[in-house]
């Protein structure tokens, strides 16, 4: 995304709400991402998985939550398996290892707050 993109971007979302499922689009085989904030305090950032993609295993400094938008997917946090849906959300805690894999296609909102 080009910085005009993102200026573009900010601005609708300063002035008018928007369905945030419709921000971003499934690709076949593929896991898309579209960063809605960035700030030194967090991000914001829409994910849309075709069904059996995922984020292997990883670590991160910083709680987030998930807000699953559309679908879904099973979110592991230290291996216990979580079954998450449209209209349900989970907080990984930081510097617990978690994992995303879709069940079937689905759109999720994630915000990492920074500590």
């Amino acid at each position: 995304m080009t910085e005009h993109d993102k200026k573009s971007c900010h601005e609708v979302l300063e002035v008018q709400a928007v369905p945030l499922s419709d921000m971003i689009q499934y690709q076949t085989n593929s896991v898309v991402s579209r960063t809605i904030l960035d700030k030194k305090t967090g991000t914001v950032t829409l994910f849309a998985f075709d069904q059996g993609q995922g984020l292997s295993e990883h670590t991160a400094p910083f709680d987030a939550m998930v807000q699953v938008l559309d679908g879904e997917a099973e979110i592991s946090i230290e291996n216990r398996p979580h079954n998450v849906k449209a209209g349900e959300m989970i907080v990984m805690p930081a510097n617990h290892p978690h994992a995303v894999r879709a069940i079937q296609k689905f759109k999720m909102l994630l915000i990492m707050i920074r500590s």
